[in-house]
Parts: structure tokens; sequence; C-alpha cells
């Protein structure tokens, strides 16, 4: 067992992500906990602790550290229009190689994945660990959060609106049944309760009681990614329940985790070739490239619980999951490289 994890950690997978593939493994043999009508209510367990997970979130972000960002403006405008433009951008690029029917499913899956803000966690690790811009990191990584809390709904209001011929995948709500009832307020509301108060109200109490989450940010972070083990539970609960995933073969699964690859690249060389054009110096071009190519879990699993609500939230959830662990190997790699050798992120492009 020592061998196999040590295995995995040189691989870029740790522990969290192997807990991430044992749930849905666990959801596979054992839905009937994870399942609407189950008497245990884990998906309710798992809304509320998703607030939680917030309010720690901002506990930990205090308003100097916000005011101090906003001086690197040519940075944070690059990293924001890579995470909420350029993606979505690439997604509706390739819609037409996708089929009616399952095929048009798993775009929609795609392109929720390539709405969703930037991740805060890893950005900032990755970041450091290349010797970039740690501070304009941790404020573009922050800002996205919170940005994408209205503009994520509102690209995906844009495809489900009545001409796209998409539906919202599963959802029982009376007002997004149909795409003709995508409610944008509705849904922005909702995400407002779960993620922006919570945050405001951390920030609040940052003086208060900021160095108490500085100081247990360990074990704070295990209560993170335990929430997000039992959302990630629930939702594939549902898929398993109902079947959805009878139709995916491994050959499926493998071209999706050959696409989520070239995505990252993708975006990553554009953001190499953009930040060059822009002059950055070093620490921002490391920032740029690792910032603006990320997309968030967490996100994508609090999004999931409120726009697709049902069986189908399981398969929405599966793009973000394959490139959530693929780029944490891919920039894992890049950014010892760097770190190493002192490069840029052009000399890594350019080598290679």
């Amino acid at each position: 067992m020592n061998k196999f994890i040590d295995t995995a950690k040189k691989a870029g997978l740790d522990g969290f992500m192997l807990a991430l593939l044992s749930m849905i493994v666990l959801a596979w043999l054992w839905p009937t906990p994870g399942m609407q009508d189950s008497p245990l209510h884990l998906s309710t367990v798992s809304t509320y602790a998703v607030s939680v997970i917030f309010f720690f979130y901002g506990l930990r972000l205090s308003p100097e550290k916000l005011k101090a960002g906003l001086v690197n403006w040519r940075l944070h405008v690059m990293v924001h229009l890579s995470t909420f433009v350029l993606f979505p951008v690439l997604a509706l690029a390739f819609k037409p190689l996708f089929h009616a029917g399952e095929g048009q499913t798993m775009w929609l899956a795609i392109f929720f994945l390539t709405v969703l803000p930037s991740t805060v966690s890893s950005s900032v690790v990755m970041v450091s660990i290349a010797r970039g811009n740690v501070p304009a990191a941790i404020f573009n990584a922050s800002i996205s959060s919170l940005i994408g809390v209205f503009i994520t709904p509102l690209w995906m209001g844009l495809v489900l609106d009545s001409g796209s011929g998409h539906s919202i995948p599963g959802h029982s709500s009376p007002e997004q049944s149909s795409p003709e009832h995508f409610d944008l307020l509705s849904v922005v509301g909702k995400l407002a309760m779960q993620v922006l108060l919570p945050v405001f109200a951390g920030i609040a109490l940052n003086r208060r009681w900021g160095h108490f989450a500085e100081r247990y940010k360990k074990y704070i972070r295990y209560f993170d990614q335990s929430s997000i083990l039992l959302i990630v539970y629930t939702s594939f609960c549902e898929s398993f329940g109902e079947h959805l995933f009878d139709s995916l073969g491994i050959k499926e699964i493998v071209f999706l985790g050959i696409g989520m690859l070239a995505l990252f690249f993708g975006i990553y060389f554009l953001l190499t070739f953009i930040s060059g054009l822009l002059h950055f110096n070093r620490e921002d071009k490391v920032t740029a490239v690792f910032c603006g190519s990320k997309k968030s879990l967490v996100q994508g699993a609090v999004m999931s619980k409120v726009l697709f609500a049902g069986p189908e939230a399981g398969l929405m959830l599966l793009p973000i999951m394959l490139y959530h662990a693929l780029q944490l190997i891919a920039a894992s790699i890049i950014a010892q490289r760097m770190a190493r050798g002192s490069e840029t992120a052009e000399d890594f492009v350019l080598k290679k």
C-alpha cells in the first residue's frame, strides 16, 4: 500500500484525489445512502457544509489583501478573461463535433467546466512552487470565486435558453424544468446564499477570528475536502442509481481525459504567448499561466447542486473531476521544472 501511495504521489495524485476516486467507486458499489430518497439526507448535509467551507474561506481573506491586489490590474484582467471568456469560447467552437442526444449532454458538461471559476488553493500552491507572484495569485483566485457566482450562471443561462436546444439535465424544480424557464435570478440568489453570504460574513469577522482560521487551517482543509467528497459521492450515487453511466465505456472516458488534457495545454500555451506580448515579468507570467488555466472542483460541486439537481449531476461533474486531476498532474510537473531551472513559462514552452 505504501508503495502504491508513493507511486501515486510521484504521478501527481495526492491523497485527496485518491479519495475522490474511492468515492466514485463507493457510489457505484453502494449508491443507496446517497440517493435523494435516502433517510440519511446526505445531500442536505453537504449543502450546509458548503456554506461552512466558504465562511472559513472568507475568514482567512483580509480586506487588506484584497486592496493590495488591485494594483496589478493588467494581470488580473488577463486571468479573468481567460477564466470566463477564453475557456467558454473554445468550448463553443468545438460544439459542432458533438452529436445530438448523449453527445450534446456531454458537451454541456464540458461547457459547464469551462465557465467555472479558477481554483484557489492549487493555483496559489503552483505559483509558489514556480516562484511566481504569490500575492497576485491569491488575489486572482479569491476574486475569481466571487465573480463566478454571477458569471457562471449567466453563461449557463445563455446556453440553456429556448433557442439552444438544451435543457437542464435532471432538474425538477418548476422554475427550471425547461430551458424556457431558466431563472437566472433564482440561481444567482441560491449561490449568493450558499457562497457569497458566508464569504462576506467571514471577511467581516477576519479581524476577530482570522488568526483562528490561520492557526487551524490544516484541519479546516480536511473539513473542506470531506465536504467535497460527500458532494461527489451523493452526486454519483444518483447517477449510478439511475444507470446514467451505462452508455459510457472506458474508451469514452479515456477520450474525455485526453480532451481535458488538450484543453489545459491549449489554454496554457495561449496564456504563455499572450503574457509574452504584454511583456509581463517572469513572476507575473507564472501567475497568469497557472491562475488562468485552472478550474475549481469546489465551485463545480457547489454549482452543480444548484444547476443540475437530479441523477445527471454526476455526469455534469465528470469533466471537471478529470480536468481537476489532470491539471494538478500537469501543473505540478511544470511548476517543479520552472522552480529547478528558474524558467519562465515561455522558456518551458520553447524547450518543448
